[in-house]
């Protein structure tokens, strides 16, 4: 699944678990789905951060430095 979708999917558990009619045992199973999503996009996160910064790097003679 791709980062917008887990996004998407984040989207749609915090909005079920909002409207607070959910049993207890279905609130945690979303509640899981959401912390393993959220970490999962962290990760991809983290991932593009390091490679926009691996490319935003310049060497004295004003070079673009890649990785």
């Amino acid at each position: 699944m791709g980062f917008e979708k887990k996004i998407e999917r984040l989207e749609q558990i915090v909005n079920q678990m909002e409207d607070g009619e959910l049993p207890l045992e279905e609130s945690l199973k979303l509640f899981e789905e959401g912390v393993k999503l959220s970490r999962e996009c962290q990760v991809q996160l983290n991932t593009a951060e390091q490679k926009v910064k691996s490319l935003m790097g310049v060497d004295p003679q004003g070079n673009a430095l890649t990785k």
